[in-house]
Order: C-alpha cells, then sequence, then structure tokens
C-alpha cells in the first residue's frame, strides 16, 4: 500500500499541517535573539555528525485523509554510500527501500510490487529535488540543502535564526537555526503555484561522541491530491557497528512506475 511505500523510501516524510511550537532543543535556555549573525551557517555545520555507520530503531505513524497506521522503522545508514529502511507492522515486515547515490529500490507486502529507478522520478512524484545527501541530511538532522553554497536572507522568527533562499522564486525554501548551537529546528519547502510544501520539524535532541541527532522528526507534505502525515521517534541509536544490508525482492513481485 502507498503508506508503507512513502515510510520506506522516506522513512518518514510528513505530518498534519498544524504548525507546532519549535522549541531549541538544549538544556539551557538559550538567549533571546536580537540581532543577526553573519557566521550562522558556518556555526551550523560545525554540528556535523562524524560516523561511518548509523542504526536506528523508531516508531512511526503514518496518517493522510482516510487511515492512519502506526509502525516501526529500522533504518541503516553507511555515510554518503546506502541507507537501508525496514519497515514493519507487528513484526511482519510490510516494505523495504534501498537508497544509494544513484539509485532508488524498494518493495512492499500489501500489493506485491517493487520499483527501481534513480532521484528523478521520485522527486517529480514528490513535488521537490531529491538525492541521497538530502534523504541522509533529513534522516540525522542537517540541513537538507547545503546552506554553504545558497544566498540566503536572514531574519528573526520565534527567536530563530531563519534563512530563506533567494535563489528561485518558484520554490521557496527556508530553513530555521536555534540561536545557541545553530541545529535546524524547521525546514520549509513549498511551489505556491502548484500548492505544493514540504515542512521538516526536529525535537528532542541527544549529543553523542560522534555529535548531536535529533530524536523526534515531523513531517508535513501537502500537496493537491491531499495532506500525509508522519511522525517519527528514534528509540534507538548506535554509530558506528559492523552493519549488513540486506535487500532482495521476493520472487513474483511486479514492478511499478512511479509518475
Amino acid at each position: 500500500m502507498k503508506k508503507y511505500i512513502i515510510i520506506a523510501l522516506m522513512s518518514v516524510f510528513v505530518i498534519s499541517c498544524k504548525s507546532k511550537a519549535v522549541a531549541v532543543q538544549s538544556s539551557n535556555t538559550a538567549e533571546v535573539v536580537t540581532k543577526k549573525d553573519n557566521k550562522a551557517i558556518e556555526k551550523h555545520y560545525e554540528n556535523k555528525l562524524d560516523f561511518s555507520t548509523l542504526y536506528i530503531k523508531a516508531a512511526a505513524k503514518y496518517a493522510d485523509e482516510k487511515q492512519s497506521q502506526n509502525v516501526t522503522a529500522e533504518i541503516r545508514i553507511e555515510k554518503d554510500k546506502q541507507i537501508l529502511i525496514s519497515v514493519r507492522f507487528l513484526g511482519i515486515t510490510m516494505a523495504k527501500a534501498l537508497i544509494t547515490p544513484t539509485t532508488v529500490s524498494y518493495y512492499e507486502k500489501i500489493n506485491s510490487t517493487y520499483y527501481e529507478g534513480d532521484f528523478s522520478s521520485l522527486s517529480k512524484w514528490l513535488g521537490t529535488e531529491l538525492d541521497y545527501t538530502k534523504v541522509q541530511n533529513l534522516l540525522v538532522g542537517e540541513a537538507f540543502d547545503d546552506l554553504r553554497e545558497g544566498k540566503y536572507t536572514q531574519t528573526i522568527v520565534e527567536n530563530l535564526f531563519r534563512l530563506e533562499d533567494e535563489k528561485d522564486q518558484n520554490i521557496k525554501k527556508a530553513f530555521y537555526l536555534d540561536p545557541e548551537k545553530y541545529l535546524v529546528q524547521k525546514e520549509e519547502i513549498s511551489q505556491p503555484a502548484e500548492n505544493r510544501k514540504l515542512e521538516i520539524n526536529y525535537f528532542d535532541a541527544k549529543t553523542f561522541s560522534q555529535g548531536t541527532i535529533p530524536t523526534a522528526i515531523t513531517i508535513n507534505a501537502v500537496q493537491p491530491k491531499g495532506t500525509t502525515n508522519i511522525n517519527l521517534n528514534y528509540n534507538n541509536i548506535s554509530f558506528n557497528e559492523e552493519l549488513s544490508f540486506p535487500y532482495s525482492v521476493p520472487s513474483g513481485y511486479k514492478k511499478v512506475l512511479i509518475k
């Protein structure tokens, strides 16, 4: 079913359109932001996670306008090389996705279907440009885009640094950083003319020797056909273990196209 495909591909790519209050992810209260910080982007990248592999076990809740479902998601990342996402319901594997810098593959059990391709069709389907690095960044709480390569207008919104992309008027992007550790708190990507919007919120950051990572992510995806919602809560996180990435499409499954 579609919900398992989306969870498997993004592991999380959405939650309802309600705006949530964004809290600074720290045990200490940050000082109120009163002025811009010209080094905000540079300071954001000082938080970059240093790891070779990452294992995450998470609880995921999917909801759209017709149904909702609670599942578990297992996420395995070999940094900059591959991501394997397994989605289970009542202990049964319902879907798997294997993502590499050049390919996206998944299969789902309900309809016995699978997909193999690159990011172009998936990007068109989601309504925003997607690649391996962006998926990896989303899962570990780093800015969706490389902020060092863009030009941004900085303002203060709700005590956060808001960086708005100036490059493309058709696709609006904004990134919100906290004023203490410069972690990403929220990201917004929208195409107003096409009634599309993607909002990603990060909560409950935890610090490890490898760096800081959010343990709760919500994403709001609004498209002309409706809203899709997912909450992801990381229950177990471990770094630099030896991981396997087993993926094979069961026999008898039918290949599908994403349009």
